[in-house]
């Protein structure tokens, strides 16, 4: 056998903690992490998120290493299973979501395929359903700027990232 990739549930806001815990046992992790705008005190600052709350990734050999041990660590509530072994995670999707991070070691949040910054999109859902317009910016990572054109002039709209489609 090789190493794959599992996925550990978390105990809430403790995926920090178990991957201390579980790295300080010889596993190796993987806790894939995105930036998002916060917003307090008339302050915007943008913090650091997991991607996936309460879960993170775990790579061993079924085999060889002592996974067992990871449904007694800190930090973890316990490892994703399928029946009596571990679920292994589906091949290459630890290395997709690795290859959409930043220089700076955080998930960007990609938008619908096709669509780009200054290109044509076309809302698909909400009130301006089938309208079409330019993606002008990403607002945060859930929402993002478009202009349309109503009453005869341009108007600047926030929509959900996921009400939009390349056009």
């Amino acid at each position: 056998m090789t190493m794959r990739w599992y996925v550990v549930q978390t105990q809430p806001h403790c995926e920090t903690k178990a991957k201390i815990h579980l790295g300080r046992q010889g596993f190796v992790t993987y806790l894939p992490r995105y930036l998002r705008q916060r917003r307090h005190a008339r302050r915007c600052e943008m913090v650091p998120r997991p991607l996936f709350p309460n879960y993170l990734f775990v790579a061993f050999d079924i085999a060889r290493d002592r996974w067992r041990s990871i449904h007694s660590t800190f930090g973890v509530n316990h490892l994703v299973m399928a029946g009596e072994e571990p679920a292994p995670v589906p091949d290459g999707v630890v290395e997709e979501i690795r290859s959409r991070e930043g220089d700076d070691g955080y998930v960007v949040l990609g938008l619908p395929a096709g669509a780009r910054i200054g290109g044509p999109v076309r809302l698909i859902d909400g009130i301006f359903a089938d309208a079409r317009g330019i993606l002008e910016r990403i607002v945060d990572d859930r929402r993002v700027a478009i202009l349309l054109q109503l009453l005869g002039r341009e108007v600047r709209v926030s929509v959900p990232s996921a009400a939009i489609s390349a056009a």
